[in-house]
C-alpha cells in the first residue's frame, strides 16, 4: 500500500481491528511482515485473513476465504503461520528496521542512509538503536554495535 509499499496494510489492518472488531479483515500481502502480523494475530481471531499473494491462484479459493472470514471464520496462509512462529531477532524488526541494517551491511553511514531512505538523519539514529536494541547489543566497551548487528544480519 501506498506511500512507502512496505506495512501500510497490516498497520490499517490492525486500526480496523481496533476500532471495529466485528469487521472481518483479510490481509493480501507479498510477504510476511512479523511485527504487524504477530500483533494482528494476537487479538481476536474470528473474521480473519491474512493471505500471500503468490499463494492466491484460485478464483474459488479466493472467494471460499472470503466468505470463509465474512461468516466470522479465520483463514491463514502456512507460509504466514510457518514464520510467524519461527521468530528470531531478526524478525522482530520492522520493515524499516530491517531497510537500515541492510543498509548498515553494505557499510553505509547514518547520513547515506538516510538519504536512500528519504528520512532525517534521526530517523535512522532512532532506527539503529532500536536494532541495536532488539537484536541486545548493549554497549561493551571494545565492541562495535554497528558490526556486530550486521553479523547477526550475515547469520540470521
Amino acid at each position: 500500500m501506498p506511500p512507502s509499499h512496505t506495512d501500510e496494510g497490516l498497520r490499517a489492518a490492525l486500526e480496523i481491528r481496533d476500532r471495529w472488531p466485528g469487521v472481518g479483515v483479510l490481509v493480501l500481502s507479498q510477504y510476511v511482515e512479523q511485527t504487524y502480523g504477530a500483533k494482528l494475530l494476537a487479538g481476536p481471531s474470528e473474521g480473519l485473513g491474512y493471505l500471500l499473494k503468490d499463494r492466491v491462484s484460485e478464483v474459488a479459493e479466493f472467494l471460499d476465504s472470503l466468505e470463509r472470514i465474512g461468516s466470522g471464520g479465520t483463514v491463514l496462509d502456512p507460509d504466514v503461520v510457518r514464520r510467524l512462529l519461527a521468530r528470531t531477532p531478526l524478525s522482530t524488526l520492522s520493515a524499516r528496521e530491517r531497510a537500515v541494517l541492510e543498509h548498515l551491511a553494505q557499510g553505509l553511514v547514518n547520513t547515506a542512509i538516510a538519504e536512500r531512505l528519504h528520512v532525517s538523519q534521526s530517523t535512522v539514529e532512532k532506527h539503529v538503536n532500536a536494532v541495536f536494541d532488539k537484536l541486545g547489543l548493549a554497549r561493551t566497551p571494545g565492541y562495535s554495535r554497528r558490526v556486530l548487528a550486521v553479523l547477526r544480519y550475515l547469520n540470521g
